[in-house]
């Protein structure tokens, strides 16, 4: 397939293209029917999350930075998807001027659009940064909160997401449609004895992208500004007095569906499985976990060799506790994995082989809309196969 250098450059600007794909599938004829989000007119181009886990109460307080671009001339407004959620208002956050907004009729499955009205002379290619001030509900479709009682260790809450299929609606005020991709970066407050982990790669403080140029190998030229996160979580209440808390950076550079975007807090240890894996999981079993999945990394060379290079940055696996309901998750950069794949003798981790193909197969080039779902698991499932004939014959 000729040199590394070439077939890079050659991934480089199929990623691109797939870019432009997506694009052209927000703006379709045919709509997306599990989603009320006007993204023929608007597109979410980066969110920046600031959350803050609260066990006690079981609820999420949020405020997301929503970078958007207008994709027609003229749009009165942006409609997102939201499902359960509290709003609390929505500024421009160029003037800190507020913003009237509504939420729509609500729907049993798809939730309540989110209406918002945006400023005149917004025309094709401008670009916006709105800030929206939201709590999730105790019973959010995206949050499972376990008791101590429901963990392996049984001595701390844990809390992880599921997104799939339209439940980030239910997280987060957004897009929640396949045929639309972005960017995230995020600051998470959680209690200090515990961790956080998202569908992105960690990092030391707050992070800063460069949104036209995520896929790019060679990133070194592009006519926009870099979006820097602020310190902290500046726009939520302060923890209650006596808390003890901590902060975790993340940054997901290449666009996803909001369906990718995950988190998970609890007590977590890693452990290294190679210089871009290790696995996560409660430390009662986490040596049993990198034993299980000591093969990650050929798994993964076998999948780079076969569809082009990896270009997530970070592969890492969470295994959860005995009560996750899930073979597995193809969350980017964290695929969440059941604890019943640990046999102790490697012969069930083809499923991190079907994990890892999704890194091509659906989350870097993803169905347009729920209908075609089977397109996903279908080349998932034929990419899986080829790894593993590669490494088993």
């Amino acid at each position: 397939m000729g040199s590394w250098d070439t077939r890079a450059r050659l991934y480089s600007g199929v990623s691109r293209s797939l870019q432009v794909a997506t694009d052209a599938a927000a703006m379709a004829v045919r709509p997306d029917y599990s989603s009320f989000a006007n993204s023929q007119d608007v597109l979410v181009r980066h969110s920046h999350f600031e959350l803050d886990v609260n066990f006690n109460t079981k609820v999420l307080e949020g405020f997301v930075h929503v970078h958007i671009e207008a994709v027609s001339d003229g749009p009165k407004e942006l409609v997102l998807d939201t499902r359960d959620l509290t709003l609390h208002g929505v500024t421009l956050q160029s003037t800190g001027e507020k913003l009237k907004y509504k939420l729509g009729e609500k729907h049993k499955a798809l939730g309540s659009p989110l209406h918002i009205e945006l400023p005149s002379g917004f025309s094709t290619g401008s670009k916006l940064n709105l800030g929206i001030r939201f709590s999730c509900s105790p019973q959010s479709t995206a949050l499972q909160y376990l008791d101590p009682e429901q963990t392996a260790g049984g001595k701390h809450p844990y809390l992880f997401t599921q997104c799939q299929a339209i439940h980030a609606r239910s997280l987060v005020p957004c897009q929640d449609t396949p045929a639309v991709k972005s960017s995230y970066s995020a600051a998470v407050r959680v209690p200090a004895d515990l961790t956080a982990l998202m569908s992105a790669v960690p990092k030391d403080g707050p992070p800063s992208i460069q949104p036209d140029t995520t896929l790019d190998f060679d990133s070194s030229s592009t006519e926009s500004e870099p979006i820097t996160a602020p310190e902290g979580v500046p726009h939520l209440p302060p923890p209650p007095s006596g808390s003890d808390t901590k902060l975790c950076y993340f940054l997901q550079k290449v666009p996803i569906p909001s369906y990718l975007i995950a988190l998970a807090v609890g007590e977590l240890e890693s452990r290294q499985l190679s210089d871009r894996s290790c696995v996560w999981s409660e430390p009662s079993v986490v040596d049993a976990a990198a034993y299980e999945f000591a093969d990650t990394a050929k798994y993964l060379e076998a999948g780079e060799a076969l569809a082009g290079p990896y270009v997530w940055g970070r592969y890492d696996l969470l295994l959860l506790p005995p009560s996750f309901p899930y073979g597995g998750m193809e969350n980017p950069c964290l695929t969440f994995v059941t604890p019943t794949l640990l046999a102790g003798d490697r012969s069930l981790t083809n499923v991190v082989a079907h994990e890892i193909a999704h890194s091509w197969t659906g989350n870097l080039v993803t169905n347009a809309s729920w209908e075609h779902f089977w397109l996903n698991e279908g080349w998932t499932m034929f990419l899986e196969r080829k790894i593993v004939g590669k490494l088993q014959g």
